[in-house]
């Protein structure tokens, strides 16, 4: 149940992420619900990128691990966002 709970924390914060970097970039922006929808992809993949890496603690809900599912999720979030918003914008220009 633990692993789901981070999962969790991963996919929200990937969201919460993905809208930060929208706001913070605009010309990348996709939308409140595009921003969204690429942060909680991206949570995921940063969280499970992070465990991959040995970055992240072995999946206990102690502090360490919440921060790092937070950590993870909002960077994976936003990371993915701009990505997509650039690859948007570039197939926009042609």
């Amino acid at each position: 149940m633990e692993e789901y709970l981070l999962l969790i924390i991963q996919l929200i914060s990937g969201a919460i992420g993905g809208n930060v970097a929208g706001k913070l970039l605009p010309k990348l922006s996709l939308g409140t619900l595009g921003n969204s929808i690429t942060g909680i992809l991206g949570g995921g993949i940063g969280g499970t990128l992070l465990g991959m890496l040995g970055l992240a603690t072995d999946g206990g809900m102690d502090v360490s691990g919440i921060i790092s599912s937070l950590a993870g999720g909002g960077i994976g979030g936003g990371v993915i966002m701009a990505i997509i918003g650039a690859i948007k914008n570039a197939m926009a220009k042609t």
